[in-house]
């Protein structure tokens, strides 16, 4: 078990995810539409600003309002889904060698505060997912997955906002060496589309290079794409996210269901259940076929999921 990397995991665990809920919620907010009301001149000064949140109609708004949106979000803020669950396998004995926590640190910085081109946004990106046998004994982490990326984004306005798109150059690696090495370099694009405010779809697609030698098959198990399909409540209470990756030729799939009830809706806290099936769930064990349902807190980005 390595310490040094098991310290620096809980420091960025017990830091930058509470500011990072704090943030999303304001952002949130901030991106509701909020009417102030001052028609009564004559109140006390506790009640002239009222504010009302109303649920944003994103097929409503102009294209120069979905640009400022965007243009006004936080410099730094959560990229893909941050969680923090614990489960147990579907497909064989439960016991402490098989039971685990997964957890995902996902968060994006913007490079520059102004519109590049085609009103896009260039962003640095960083996930990490790491797998942890905390049942076991001495607790050791199965496997820690580092990735880094380049992220251009470009919003899809045709009179009113469609999705958005997206190209990114990325590195993903275990950071471990000898046998146990694993890593890859990919180029990404992907498209998301709001068909209505409650049902958005995503198509990403990626080829990479750069294999290290002890992983030269990786595609077998990892696809050369993935395609989502989100529900969400019109209050935003409930999503329900199903995520289908072809591999092996298209002779397997590797699926993953996520459902999420909003705690509060004063906040970006959802409880989380997440349900995988399939390959290449971490890069150690690529190869490895897994069944795992696990549960537990998760805060999420704005404009739906990002796989």
């Amino acid at each position: 078990m390595k310490l040094k990397s098991i310290k620096l995991t809980f420091v960025i665990l017990l830091f930058i995810i509470p500011v990072l809920s704090r943030s999303q919620s304001v952002e949130v907010i901030d991106s509701l539409n909020i009417s102030i009301d001052n028609k009564n001149n004559n109140t006390s000064k506790n009640n002239k600003n009222k504010i009302s949140y109303t649920e944003i109609d994103y097929f409503s708004m102009p294209s120069e309002e979905i640009i400022d949106l965007l243009e006004k979000q936080p410099s730094f803020s959560i990229y893909k889904n941050n969680y923090f669950i614990t489960g147990i396998p579907t497909n064989k004995r439960i016991s402490k060698s098989t039971a685990d926590v997964k957890f995902q640190l996902s968060i994006k910085q913007r490079l520059v505060n102004i519109k590049l081109p085609f009103n896009s946004f260039l962003y640095l990106t960083y996930t990490q997912k790491s797998f942890w046998d905390i049942y076991k004994l001495s607790s050791p982490f199965a496997d820690n997955n580092y990735n880094p990326g380049l992220l251009w984004v470009t919003p899809l306005v045709f009179d009113n906002f469609k999705g958005m798109a997206a190209l990114s150059v990325e590195h993903e690696s275990n950071g471990e060496g000898g046998d146990d090495s694993r890593g890859w370099n990919f180029v990404s694009l992907s498209c998301s589309y709001f068909v209505t405010n409650c049902i958005s779809a995503q198509l990403r697609l990626w080829y990479g290079w750069g294999l290290n030698r002890d992983n030269p098959d990786l595609y077998e198990y990892k696809g050369y794409g993935l395609a989502a399909l989100n529900y969400v409540t019109p209050k935003e209470r409930f999503w329900c996210s199903f995520i289908i990756n072809p591999c092996k030729g298209f002779r397997a799939f590797n699926t993953q269901l996520e459902v999420n009830f909003r705690i509060s809706t004063k906040l970006n806290q959802y409880f989380f259940i997440q349900w995988y099936n399939g390959y290449a769930e971490n890069l150690l064990e690529y190869k490895n076929y897994y069944s795992m349902i696990r549960a537990g807190i998760c805060l999420k980005p704005q404009f739906r999921n990002i796989y």
